[in-house]
């Protein structure tokens, strides 16, 4: 942060990009004050794998630092469990696991300074006997009306809701006091949450905290980017030819700038991290972690966006305000051709060090321990089972009933025939009972009499 930023200044930094503000002026205050830093906190749920548009509240988080505010990340494993049907509770702690090191890997890519960041899971205070009683004193005075209506957007809704989905709100609110924090920073599909937490932490005799929204990333179908949509959403961990596949298949019709999600993608993702790391970095020095920049080495100083064209298209082309790639599509001097390929260029770049990590055999662990399901499943190879009136002729191994070779060979032989092994298993010691044998594969069919 700048020593001779005024706190105008400083809250316009902590604002900008910002959707909707709640409570400006108690951030203001703090800041004209200048007695203590400003503190805010940003949760999320480990429930579905994270995607790309998580890049834009943690670019914010950047913006949140140069301005001096100590920042805190919530990684909410109690309230994953309560968002009813999206995460058991078996797999809570391990998702848990599994966004701290690809969220931090994230930061670290786009350039965002973790080392200035505090990490909290939320179990570790969401448990005690403080938080539970508080808990118990807000169900007391909300209603069951209030309570579905705040999280109408971000609980899953169901015919029949469970009462953990009715308690998340609440303790959402909670949260505000317990990490001790000044704004909470979410998406807008939060507001609702956010109004009832105003409502409702003054009635237990806490203060009123302020609230920023960002908003939503659309997917690359032109509605809201979702962890459950697969082909909305862009997953940090997709291969360099499922991203440049999904967004050649996406929306983006020529000319048109409404429900476009790769021009969209640009303005609320591409162009605020290029924008934060120049300002971070304008050296453009090469820091542990961060990604290579997706912006062309040839382009004019301010850049936030490349397009490099072939010359018989028109050649390069630099963006320096998304206002200008807007008219420029809309106005058809830049072709979905055109957009699509440097789309995916910059965002495969930009994704280069998440890549190095999931092909690291610790992370996969973690992976595989959080999704399981999503691991490929080994293929059952079906016994043949055996007549069990000649199965004492045969080992377990071979789906028969003698514990050993030597056990089978012995009542193949007391029966008058010998053993022999069965196709496909283990060879076992053969036992001469008569000049006439019979094969294993009669010996599957056949009816034995003593």
């Amino acid at each position: 942060m700048t020593e001779a930023w005024t706190p105008a200044q400083r809250y316009e930094l902590i604002t900008r990009g910002i959707e909707e503000v709640l409570g400006g002026d108690a951030i203001k205050q703090i800041l004209e004050q200048n007695e203590r830093p400003v503190r805010a906190y940003w949760g999320t749920a480990p429930t579905g794998r994270p995607h790309v548009g998580y890049m834009v509240p943690l670019t914010k988080l950047a913006d949140f630092l140069r301005a001096g505010v100590v920042v805190k990340v919530l990684f909410a494993d109690i309230h994953a469990f309560l968002d009813n049907m999206k995460a058991p509770i078996e797999l809570v702690k391990h998702r848990a696991i599994y966004y701290e090191k690809i969220l931090v890997c994230v930061m670290k890519a786009i350039g965002v300074p973790t080392d200035r960041l505090t990490f909290v899971l939320g179990s570790s205070y969401q448990l005690s006997e403080n938080y539970n009683f508080d808990a118990y004193r807000l169900a007391a005075v909300v209603t069951e009306h209030d309570a579905k209506k705040a999280g109408a957007e971000v609980v899953k809704q169901v015919a029949s809701p469970l009462l953990s989905g009715l308690l998340y709100p609440g303790l959402q609110a909670l949260d505000e006091q317990y990490l001790d924090v000044d704004f909470q920073f979410g998406g807008v599909d939060q507001r609702k949450i956010f109004t009832f937490a105003e409502q409702y932490l003054p009635k237990l005799g806490y203060k009123k905290r302020s609230h920023l929204m960002n908003a939503m990333v659309p997917g690359m179908n032109g509605s809201k980017m979702s962890s459950s949509d697969v082909d909305s959403k862009i997953d940090f961990l997709d291969s360099p030819n499922d991203i440049s596949r999904k967004i050649k298949a996406a929306y983006c019709m020529e000319g048109e700038i409404e429900n476009n999600g790769v021009l969209a993608f640009v303005g609320s993702v591409l162009m605020p991290i290029a924008r934060m790391r120049f300002e971070m970095n304008p050296d453009g020095l090469q820091q542990e972690g961060c990604s290579r920049s997706f912006v062309a080495e040839e382009a004019p100083k301010g850049t936030l966006f490349s397009i490099m064209r072939p010359e018989k298209f028109g050649g390069p082309i630099f963006y320096s305000k998304y206002e200008d790639l807007v008219q420029d599509f809309k106005d058809r001097k830049v072709h979905p051709a055109d957009l699509k390929p440097a789309v995916a260029q910059a965002l495969n770049t930009l994704l280069e060090p998440i890549q190095k990590m999931a092909s690291e055999e610790e992370f996969r662990k973690i992976k595989a321990q959080a999704y399981p399901e999503e691991e490929p499943k080994a293929k059952k190879i079906k016994t043949k089972k055996l007549n069990p009136m000649i199965a004492p002729y045969f080992t377990k191994e071979e789906g028969g009933s003698a514990e050993t070779p030597e056990e089978a060979a012995e009542n193949a032989k007391a029966a008058g025939f010998e053993y022999k092994q069965r196709k496909g298993k283990k060879a076992a010691p053969s036992a001469e009972a008569s000049s006439s044998a019979a094969p294993a594969e009669q010996m599957q069919n056949m009816s034995v009499q003593p």
